[in-house]
């Protein structure tokens, strides 16, 4: 089975300052998608510079050919589904169909309350996505849309043209509960995860291996629910937030056993940050470079 290798580049740096770099240098070395977090402001980088995800991949997409393009992920905690997809579906349009949408249900962090609400409950969260997901995969694929919901409503929406790519742009759904992962098994064309996020401090790497061998057992048995095959989804590991965090980009080889061992798993995908020095994404931009360009090859 291939696995194929991806990137996330935080939207720090300013556009003519570094920023368009990453991403034409990001198509020059293979990556097949490059992601960017569609945040307000995120951890460590909260007090500085932060871009917004869409007018970043959109001027991504034009200084850009041939590389995939999405956000990992969007998150409802600042987002509504009518006017997310009239902005999807432009950037698809400028992309040449290029784009998939990294979705979830979003979490608590600093942009979680920024327009005002009170901070939602798991459970909250949790209904919240169980609407936002349906809603905006009829918003992709209908011309005008009338919905009625709890948390989201939509009035002769019209989203023509639609997407350039058919009946929708792709969704790859972020998922571990019982809930996610039937919407992932529903509407998702990929399901992403980050691990165990109860192993990030003091698990360990053989543990984290089990913790997803399990989520992607539970990712087959939604699928099952649904009548779906789980080949027929790419399972999508964002690299960064497990026990063994730092050691896949200190080598190529390190890197390839690390991804060789979750190939195993079923990951069709691996996903590694773009080096940003003095942060929690710092590492040797030679040694990425020489996993981005060689890995692929030891991995086929």
């Amino acid at each position: 089975m291939s696995l194929r290798l991806s990137t996330v580049i935080l939207p720090y740096r300013r556009w003519n300052d570094g920023g368009r770099s990453s991403w034409t240098r990001a198509e020059q070395l293979g990556f097949h998608t490059a992601y960017t977090y569609d945040h307000l402001s995120w951890r460590t980088f909260r007090d500085g510079p932060w871009f917004g995800a869409v007018p970043t991949l959109t001027a991504a997409a034009s200084v850009t050919d041939r590389i995939r393009l999405g956000t990992l992920v969007t998150s409802p905690n600042f987002r509504h589904p009518v006017t997310l997809a009239k902005e999807l579906i432009s950037l698809d349009d400028i992309s040449g169909g290029r784009i998939t949408l990294g979705i979830g249900a979003g979490g608590t962090g600093f942009d979680a309350t920024a327009l005002g609400q009170e901070p939602w409950s798991p459970r909250e969260r949790a209904d919240r996505f169980a609407e936002f997901v349906p809603l905006l995969d009829r918003l992709l694929a209908e011309d005008a849309v009338t919905h009625e919901g709890t948390y989201y409503s939509a009035v002769e929406a019209r989203t023509i043209p639609g997407c350039v790519q058919r009946p929708r742009l792709p969704f790859a759904v972020a998922a571990t509960g019982p809930r996610g992962l039937r919407l992932a098994a529903r509407y998702g064309q990929a399901w992403v995860t980050t691990g165990d996020p109860k192993l990030f401090e003091n698990g360990t790497p053989e543990q984290s291996v089990e913790a997803l061998r399990g989520q992607t057992e539970k990712l087959a048995a939604a699928c099952a629910e649904a009548g779906r095959d789980v080949a027929e989804l790419d399972k999508v590991l964002l690299t960064g937030f497990t026990p063994d965090r730092d050691r896949p980009l200190t080598s190529l080889d390190a890197f390839v056993d690390f991804a060789g061992r979750h190939r195993e798993l079923g990951f069709t995908e691996i996903v590694i940050h773009w080096p940003i020095p003095d942060s929690d994404f710092a590492a040797d931009e030679k040694v990425f470079e020489q996993i981005a360009t060689e890995a692929p090859a030891q991995l086929r």
